[in-house]
């Protein structure tokens, strides 16, 4: 808690060292968000720079006389609020403006005027797990963003969990909000973050963790086949289908949990930024695999090792947490066997999809399809994460994730139909067969 403090802090400090200098090229705009138990506080504050202040007076100063007056800062105070989106568990919050600080017209002209404004916003009642986003709609070229949140002074109200794009104008909270009125037990209460609580977190981890998917998913596409010289050609049986996936995926769990436990333990500590691009280089290589074989029948190994890497990244929600020693070896158990029942679920609501396509004449292109999908996202990803390139590959794996029940549905519907035509198919090259069996 100390050392969340202390961030935060030297937080305002970089930022009073960047104000204190002469901002040249760009707009910083830094949001600072806390969460009480009935609302959330954004305290929000722009530093114009030389070359953008120019823009910033004239959007201010709308008459252009050269005077700031209070209704020409109360609606840019609005304006910018009007940028950003603010929602908590799917519901939409009405911000309103509670202060605002303007410099001089000179001080923003030499970069070292700062725009300080303050938000705040009711929130309904909840649930104990709760999600607060943030989202920038305009994204300026000109604007670098930054967000963080505030330890909470309410001791019933503890951040489990942040997510942000590369450019910071989305960000994501996740916390947890608990009511030390109510009655709790072992289940709820275990070391005070909560075993089902943690449970959950895993849950809702993998659900959202879509680069993790893609590539058990992608390693899964060829379960069903066989390897005919350097191709898939064939298929095998169902029972021996069935002990590949569930091979892969063992061996992915027994993976991910070795270095999620010695990671989130202390053991084991590895930069956040270089285990993104490896994740990213693993759904790569399992999309490679399914077009062409790769590693044949080695696919078991190659999920457990790629799994060791999956679990540094998990271990990195459990860091955020703070937890004690014993907390930490439940919260290790809770938040793995959330994450694997998560797993097994989406597995076996892909699993009949896959089987019953697999004996169609569909499978090819649905499995160079799922092949192709996973690789430019995997593409996408690398640059991102690696060179900064920022593309569209969080939009449209996200808006796939959105609706991914009705993807699975779909899927299960389509593979009974092709299921069914290469079935009539089969039959019907029996026709010319004559009741002896001989060819007519």
């Amino acid at each position: 808690m100390k050392r969340k403090l202390i961030t935060v802090a030297a937080w305002f400090l970089c930022l009073g060292g960047v104000a204190s200098a002469h901002r040249l090229d760009e707009c910083l705009q830094a949001m600072l968000v806390t969460v009480e138990q009935d609302h959330v506080h954004t305290s929000m504050r722009l530093i114009p720079g030389v070359a953008v202040s120019a823009a910033v007076i004239a959007d201010i100063d709308r008459n252009g006389d050269g005077v700031l007056s209070m209704g020409e800062r109360q609606a840019y105070a609005e304006r910018v609020l009007g940028d950003w989106s603010l929602t908590v568990d799917g519901n939409r919050l009405t911000p309103r403006l509670v202060s605002m600080e303007f410099p001089q017209i000179d001080q923003i002209r030499e970069g070292l005027g700062e725009i300080h404004l303050e938000f705040t916003a009711d929130l309904p009642k909840g649930g104990r797990n709760r999600r607060l986003i943030l989202e920038n709609h305009r994204q300026d070229p000109n604007t670098a963003y930054m967000v963080n949140a505030l330890v909470p002074h309410d001791n019933n109200i503890q951040i489990v969990g942040q997510k942000r794009n590369e450019l910071q104008s989305f960000y994501q909270l996740d916390y947890i909000q608990t009511d030390v009125a109510a009655p709790t037990g072992w289940w709820d209460q275990v070391g005070g973050t909560g075993f089902a609580s943690l449970f959950r977190l895993g849950v809702r981890h993998i659900a959202e963790g879509t680069d993790h998917l893609l590539f058990l998913l992608a390693l899964l596409l060829p379960a069903p086949l066989l390897v005919v010289g350097s191709r898939w050609s064939g298929v095998v049986s169902a029972r021996q289908s069935l002990l590949r996936i569930l091979k892969i995926v063992t061996a992915f769990t027994v993976g991910h949990s070795i270095t999620l436990a010695l990671a989130a333990m202390g053991v084991v500590s590895v930069p956040s930024r270089p285990i993104e691009v490896l994740i990213a280089v693993s759904i790569l290589v399992s999309a490679f695999h399914a077009l062409r074989p790769l590693f044949p029948g080695r696919e078991a190994g190659i999920a457990a090792f790629f799994g060791l890497i999956h679990g540094l990244a998990f271990a990195a929600t459990l860091s955020e947490l703070g937890l004690g020693q014993w907390e930490r070896v439940v919260g290790i158990l809770a938040f793995n066997l959330g994450i694997e029942t998560m797993q097994l679920f989406v597995v076996a609501v892909t699993l009949p999809s896959l089987l019953l396509l697999s004996r169609t004449r569909a499978y090819p292109a649905f499995r160079v399809g799922g092949a192709l999908f996973a690789g430019v996202a995997a593409v996408g990803w690398i640059a991102e994460r690696l060179f900064g390139l920022h593309g569209p590959v969080d939009l449209w794996v996200n808006a796939v994730a959105h609706h991914a029940l009705w993807v699975a549905g779909a899927l299960f519907l389509v593979s009974l139909v092709c299921w069914r035509s290469w079935n009539i198919d089969r039959r019907a090259a029996t026709v010319a067969l004559d009741p002896c069996g001989y060819p007519a």
